[in-house]
């Protein structure tokens, strides 16, 4: 039965992380639920849902398609703010982050759900220079690395809610662009966790499969939804984690 948890966990995860982020807060209480303390969950569940993020990849690979010079400039950033932010997790204490998080995740929704209105203030992608957006890409691309290797819940909501206030393109173009990121910080969190952290690999073979399947599902489900059911969908994901992570947090 705990297997089966696993699987099905994982499976879930790996939709939930290709169409918005946040399936970690599927698989983790999983982890908890099997009987590891929290500190072996965390480590554990990050290294199984990372092929999950490869897999979303793949999926969206269509939409990556002029998108490879971008995506060269911006992974050397994203590998060392991942780094930073494994080192943050295995050197600090969490709590005091842990209750700056579901105020950041939800102010990542909100960013998103009102991304029209913050571009009138901040101004439309087609007015910066190329300059400024190339700074503004990497500054994402490393701070949202840093929060992803430390915490990594809603990585994927947080990206794309500050990519698209950064790029003209459309949403699923900024899916496929968050998806390899994400992946970049994935990559990152398996080889630090690997060498340094408590990994559970019985854990991690049952759950891994699964985010495959479901990161490949996950992708497909993105490409296919209307721009608008998109943002909205990954929107109320958003919301939905942040309440639950204000509630952790407090409780």
């Amino acid at each position: 039965m705990d297997i089966l948890l696993l699987i099905i966990a994982g499976l879930a995860a790996g939709v939930v992380n290709a169409i918005a982020g946040g399936g970690s807060l599927i698989t983790f209480p999983a982890l908890i639920a099997v009987g590891l303390p929290s500190v072996d969950a965390n480590v554990t569940n990050s290294v199984s849902v990372f092929p999950g993020y490869v897999s979303s990849v793949v999926g969206s690979r269509a939409d990556l398609h002029g998108q490879v010079p971008r995506v060269r400039v911006l992974v050397p950033g994203t590998l060392v703010g991942a780094a930073g932010g494994c080192a943050l997790l295995l050197l600090t204490p969490a709590k005091a982050f842990e209750l700056v998080v579901p105020f950041l995740v939800l102010g990542a929704a909100a960013m998103l759900l009102f991304q029209d209105q913050l571009r009138g203030l901040v101004g439309h992608p087609r007015t910066m220079s190329p300059r400024r957006r190339a700074i503004a890409l990497q500054a994402v691309a490393f701070v949202g690395a840093v929060y992803g290797g430390y915490f990594g819940a809603a990585l994927g909501v947080m990206y794309v809610a500050a990519l698209a206030l950064v790029l003209e393109e459309p949403l699923r173009r900024i899916n496929a662009l968050k998806n390899v990121l994400s992946a970049c910080v994935g990559l990152v969190t398996v080889v630090v966790f690997a060498t340094f952290a408590p990994i559970h690999w019985g854990y991690v073979l049952a759950i891994a499969p699964a985010t495959v399947v479901g990161g490949y599902l996950g992708a497909g489900i993105a490409r296919r939804l209307p721009a608008r059911v998109l943002k909205y969908t990954i929107v109320a994901f958003g919301t939905a984690i942040g309440l639950i992570l204000l509630y952790r947090a407090f409780a």
